[in-house]
């Protein structure tokens, strides 16, 4: 029995508005794409000017001596299809040194996009050193670093940052002062928190430093920690000063402990220092603390009860007074004879006289 015909024509007219809105959605999709690329912000690099993309200059490295001026070029890319505009500025030691040149860029960049086109353009500076590059255009804009007379030979770095709507691109600079080098590292302040070990790291010579760093922690037991010179991921420049923390995540829970750092670096540079610390429970040293103030008011509460006894007591007898033999008791047998001798020897003598008879006259 076949189908009712209205209930197939409804089901041919929903699979059909299916097909239509996938068929929408498919075609829409490289429209909004195109559409979020011309609205989207312009794609842009830069970097040290010279060689390939691949083989681009990972930083700009310059030599001299105190007082002299050394040139080079930032390459700047606009790979969108706006025109860029970008803030050039140096920052760090020698950043600082770093003027931008008044001179044009000129560079071209291949556009295969819609077939070969190439595009051409300027990168000027404003003399505010600010640089407008063309859509599609790579740019080269000169820059010259001038080393300061009394600059102190060995390593200086820096970096040109290049700002667009709040997007940066930082550029390193390095720079080698011609002289005498020294190579000083210092490690300082020295912290044992928990299970952190926090110290500092402080460049006190005029090379660039890699530093390596030893660890070594000792208990009352033994040895708790003792984690061999390993290379440290930084490069600490001249004047520089770094704050790190090294893990120790089995930090003993009763122990006291003496913590030993030593750095090293390339060209005989090293230092050590050291820190201690107590680690005590929480829970059992509360309790011991709160058996002792019981300890000590239990005996404080102890001492008041017989401080107050005897305030309240009888007065203690006060020493009795000189008084006539006759008057005081005799209070022991032997008391009382030797009482009875002393008053028989100090009573005074009478003398025996006629007996005179009642009624007698003389």
């Amino acid at each position: 029995m076949s189908p009712p015909i209205p209930r197939l024509r409804r089901a041919l007219l929903v699979l059909t508005a299916v097909l239509a809105a996938l068929l929408c959605a498919l075609t829409s999709l490289p429209a909004a794409a195109a559409a979020a690329d011309d609205d989207g912000p312009a794609d842009w690099t830069a970097r040290p000017a010279g060689g390939t993309d691949r083989e681009a200059r990972p930083y700009v490295y310059l030599e001299g001596t105190p007082g002299t001026v050394l040139q080079d070029r930032l390459a700047v890319t606009n790979s969108g299809r706006d025109p860029l505009t970008v803030r050039l500025r140096g920052d760090g030691r020698a950043g600082s040194w770093i003027r931008f040149a008044t001179e044009t860029g000129t560079g071209t960049e291949t556009d295969t996009g819609t077939g070969t086109e190439t595009g051409t353009g300027t990168g000027t500076d404003t003399g505010t050193d600010t640089v407008t590059v063309p859509a599609r255009t790579r740019a080269e804009v000169p820059f010259a670093l001038t080393v300061p007379p009394d600059a102190v030979p060995g390593d200086a770095s820096g970096e040109v940052v290049a700002v667009d709507e709040g997007e940066e691109v930082r550029v390193p600079i390095r720079v080698r002062i011609g002289g005498a080098t020294l190579a000083a590292l210092t490690v300082e302040d020295v912290e044992i928190s928990g299970g952190t070990i926090r110290y500092a790291l402080v460049n006190r010579g005029n090379a660039m430093l890699e530093p390596r760093l030893a660890v070594r922690v000792d208990g009352v037991f033994g040895t708790l920690l003792d984690r061999p010179e390993r290379p440290l991921p930084l490069e600490l420049a001249p004047g520089r000063r770094v704050e790190r923390t090294e893990p120790w995540p089995d930090a003993p829970a009763l122990d006291a402990v003496t913590v030993r750092l030593r750095v090293t670096a390339p060209g005989g540079a090293r230092d050590e220092a050291e820190a201690s610390a107590t680690y005590v429970p929480v829970a059992p040293a509360v309790g011991v603390g709160l058996l002792v103030l019981g300890a000590l008011a239990v005996l404080g509460s102890g001492a008041y009860r017989r401080r107050r006894r005897t305030g309240r007591g009888d007065p203690e007898p006060e020493p009795p007074d000189k008084e006539s033999a006759g008057d005081r008791q005799p209070t022991t047998e032997t008391e009382a004879e030797t009482e009875t001798e002393t008053e028989t020897e100090t009573r005074p003598s009478v003398k025996a006289g006629p007996l005179v008879k009642a009624g007698a006259e003389s």
